[in-house]
């Protein structure tokens, strides 16, 4: 039996330069369906507004602004308060991203391709160094030298890989979680099609049908991804606030 595991189906671009020539469809074609389905219920959510009558779906929106814009507002302080739609939107794609997989015949999830995840990273640190700039000027850039100037200089180089880290941790902890659950899914499901059984001998002959047995796992794994799913995109938001901290913050405070 050969499992193969992260290969993609491939669209050509002749007119870009190896390696940016070569696409993975099905990560695209999926992640243009999950942006139609955040969009879709963000639109049905958005529609409650102005209020009319009171309805479930408009509860619902309201928990859900009201809860990010608290947290953001907690973290970020009121200069944060302007990025709760791009945060709120930030996290259902995300999240979307990461459970579209799981239903059958859909295929793998965008965030299971590090191409995704790492597109996201660099688009989250790039916006953070854009607001940074556009609030402080390159002044902003003052937060990598540390004082007193004595310690500063010499943590310099630190500052700067810790800065330059961001994008990689955010990709590769966001990607290596979900491409973890998928790789699961596929040992499990070559388990059972392989049909083991396991015997030994301790007196009396046991049988244990190991393949029958792993019948169950999928749907605890299926469980298992959708929880980390809803984490990763939790994390993922969470720390794209945290970044934008030092951007957002007023030097008098």
């Amino acid at each position: 039996m050969h499992e193969t595991i992260g290969d993609h189906p491939l669209w050509h671009i002749a007119f870009l330069p190896a390696p940016f020539n070569t696409v993975h469809s099905d990560t695209v074609v999926i992640t243009w369906i999950g942006m139609a389905i955040v969009l879709v219920a963000v639109a049905l959510l958005a529609a409650t507004h102005p209020v009319t009558k009171l309805s479930k779906r408009y509860s619902l929106m309201e928990l859900i602004v009201t809860g990010a814009g608290s947290q953001v507002e907690t973290i970020l302080g009121r200069n944060g308060l302007p990025f709760v739609p791009f945060i709120i939107s930030l996290f259902m794609f995300i999240f979307v991203l990461n459970e579209i997989g799981l239903f059958p015949f859909v295929g793998k999830s965008p965030t299971a391709d590090i191409n995704t995840t790492a597109a996201l990273a660099v688009f989250v640190i790039v916006l953070i160094q854009i607001v940074g700039v556009a609030r402080k000027g390159l002044g902003y850039f003052k937060h990598l030298v540390i004082k007193p100037l004595g310690l500063g200089i010499p943590m310099l180089p630190i500052m700067l890989i810790d800065e330059l880290a961001r994008p990689v941790t955010l990709a590769m902890r966001l990607f290596g979680n979900i491409f973890a659950g998928e790789i699961l899914l596929v040992v499990v499901g070559a388990v059972i099609l392989a049909n083991v059984v396991l015997s030994f001998h301790i007196g009396i002959p046991i049988t244990i049908p190991i393949s029958k047995l792993a019948n169950a796992g999928p749907i605890v794994i299926y469980a298992f991804n959708m929880i980390i799913g809803l984490i990763q995109a939790v994390v993922f938001t969470l720390l794209t606030t945290a970044y934008l901290i030092t951007p957002l913050s007023d030097e008098a405070h």
